[in-house]
């Protein structure tokens, strides 16, 4: 019996579904629809085992059920090309209304490709046990119908490959050139059964590289994956069905602490216990966060309050372990607009999380997923300037108080749009110190003010050095010295034209590192300001541990000086202390005659701000310290 090549893409089969039915699964749709079409694959070889075993024993069965049986396994190959059909098109248009009008569309068409080959004769060769095959007019049904089904699905791999998941696209091509080669062979030379080993071989690939429920599991904590919480997210959003998401975030590793044993840590306990939450996937989206997806809004709130109740009590053997996560209720998910929003959406939550918490828990609305794409824009829009060279220096004059000169400058940093309009750095400084582009941006400002010092030479309008700022992430960079020796070096600039701000929040981060920075740079020549004094984590410390030669107070302070009668004591107590460290001091926002009065006669060395001069752009900067340079 010609049965062979069938039965072992059947036992291929079942060994899938084995390995199936004992995973637990989330209700893609991608996923049923491949089921479905690995169930009426089984069918279908099993019904053709089942053929060719009454072919060869068709003196002892009657010839109609024969006729059935052959009738039904061709049926059943008219169902597997519409089931391939439907399986491509839920991956690119979901349960769309487009999906179902071709569903419907297609079925319609397969019925009555079934009814014909019902209804046709179908012919019978059995000469040999070697040669047992169908032929006929409902055969001929069959392949008609098939291949128009199968030629559709071309069509759909061909001119919609941009919506489907390149990965489904690839396999489901390797998938069609088994199966259209296989029926091809079996068309021509129908002793040659082949296509239901073919359909086989086909699926188990599909499984093995999409379908498994292995890929999204975290083997480590049983959870299912992030991949899989996007898939599942993905379908969610395109059913426009309101969903709710619940986020914890753990103190520590949830797959750190796996035990090996039959005693369970309190781990363990958390990760059953989340688990066992109804009407809800649980997803591992990092290794100490862990989110909750349900599809009914009413029941996650109730869940909600259940669990933060559960949290606390506590955990372990004896109940005296608290675990005290950081709870993100996203009460409706539809408020984020799309798939490719989702991660970025939950990282921005992540970093934001200690600005947002209302006691342990944040919130979710609209105005915090507004937030996020706003602070998308700026980081386009920061890399744009990057990449186009729309990064620019502006230059605040420092006015000497003893040398009644301008004497110094401060950098600062400067970014423009496409259509030319300045950027205002309180809308991009932070985001971009946030993710990590406050570096480039530093080290294009660095490069630029040293071209400037090279080019322009304002040390003959009486310019000794240009400030220039050093971002918290700067200052703890291994080779910043290094980078910004190299720098000088290269446009020949003194080091003494440069002075490096740092600010009292840099010195806390990485201090070995920043310091180490410090001693390399002070012995090349640069000299070093503490800047912002009198803002954060104010300490005089701070002035004793770095090796700075100025103080900057920060625009606050002196206003704070002006308006609080308190704080002039603080702040003449802070000069006191500075100048008996002979250190000197610079008072930022200054934009008055008066303030600049009295800062002059409490001995201020330097004065900055609006009074003299905003930040200018190269151009303007040389024409104002030219115009104000005296021999």
């Amino acid at each position: 019996m010609n049965i062979q090549v069938q039965c072992c893409g059947l036992v291929l089969l079942l060994v899938i579904l084995y390995f199936y039915i004992r995973r637990k699964k989330i209700n893609l749709n991608t996923g049923k629809a491949f089921f479905r079409l690995f169930y009426i694959t089984l069918g279908g070889i099993s019904l053709d085992i089942v053929s060719i075993i009454l072919l060869t024993h068709h003196d002892a069965v009657p010839e109609l059920v024969i006729d059935i049986v052959c009738k039904l396994y061709l049926c059943t190959m008219i169902l597997t090309a519409l089931a391939t059909l439907h399986y491509v098109c839920v991956d690119i248009y979901n349960e769309s209304g487009y999906y179902r009008r071709c569903a419907t569309i297609s079925g319609v068409i397969a019925t009555i490709g079934i009814l014909a080959v019902l209804c046709l004769p179908i012919n019978k060769e059995w000469s040999s046990p070697d040669h047992i095959y169908t032929y006929g007019p409902s055969v001929l049904t069959t392949y008609l119908f098939s291949f128009a089904f199968l030629a559709t699905v071309v069509w759909f791999l061909i001119f919609r490959k941009n919506r489907m998941d390149i990965r489904r696209w690839d396999v489901t091509r390797v998938w069609m050139i088994l199966w259209l080669g296989a029926a091809a062979v079996q068309f021509f030379n129908n002793e040659l059964l082949l296509v239901g080993f073919a359909s086989a071989i086909g699926l188990i690939i599909i499984y093995l590289k999409l379908e498994n429920p292995e890929l999204i599991f975290d083997k480590a904590t049983g959870f299912f994956n992030q991949e899989a919480m996007l898939l599942y997210a993905d379908q969610l959003h395109r059913r426009g069905k309101g969903y709710a998401v619940l986020e914890m975030i753990f103190p520590h590793s949830m797959s750190r602490h796996v035990s090996r044993n039959d005693e369970a840590t309190p781990e363990d306990e958390i990760r059953q216990y989340l688990f066992a939450v109804e009407n809800a996937y649980a997803f591992l989206n990092d290794e100490d966060e862990v989110i909750l997806i349900f599809e009914d809004m009413v029941i996650a709130q109730k869940t909600f309050a259940n669990l933060k109740n559960r949290f606390e009590f506590g955990w372990g053997k004896d109940g005296n372990i608290y675990v005290n996560p950081e709870w993100i209720y996203v009460q409706d998910g539809r408020i984020v607009p799309c798939i490719e929003d989702v991660l970025p959406f939950l990282r921005y939550i992540r970093q934001n999380v200690k600005r947002l918490l209302v006691e342990d828990t944040v919130y979710v609305d609209e105005k915090i997923v507004h937030d996020m794409h706003e602070e998308r824009k700026i980081e386009v829009l920061i890399t744009e300037a990057i990449d186009n060279d729309r990064v620019e220096v502006f230059y605040q004059p420092i006015y000497s108080t003893e040398e009644k000169r301008f004497s110094s400058a401060e950098a600062l940093v400067r970014i423009r749009t496409e259509e030319g309009k300045i950027v205002p750095p309180g809308m991009f400084i932070n985001i971009a110190e946030k993710n990590g582009m406050i570096m480039k941006l530093g080290e294009i400002v660095f490069e630029k003010v040293c071209r400037f010092l090279r080019d322009h030479k304002p040390d003959r309008y009486g310019l000794d050095y240009i400030e220039v700022n050093l971002s918290v992430v700067q200052c703890a960079y291994e080779h910043l010295a290094d980078n910004f020796m190299f720098v000088m070096e290269k446009y020949q600039v003194k080091p003494s034209q440069i002075n490096l701000e740092i600010t009292e929040s840099a010195s806390v981060s990485e201090k070995m590192i920043l310091q180490e920075n410090m001693r390399k740079l002070m012995d090349y020549g640069v000299k070093f300001s503490l800047d912002d004094f009198g803002t954060g984590q104010s300490n005089l410390n701070y002035i004793v541990e770095m090796p700075v030669d100025i103080v900057k107070f920060d625009r606050n302070m002196i206003v704070s000086y002006f308006e609080n009668g308190k704080a002039k004591y603080v702040m003449d107590a802070a000069m006191h202390m500075i100048h008996g460290m002979e250190l000197q001091i610079v008072s930022e926002g200054i934009e008055t005659r008066e303030q600049f009065d009295t800062m002059k006669d409490l001995g201020i060395s330097y004065i900055q701000g609006y009074y003299f001069s905003k930040p200018l752009p190269e151009t303007e900067f040389l024409q104002f310290i030219s115009e104000h340079y005296q021999k």
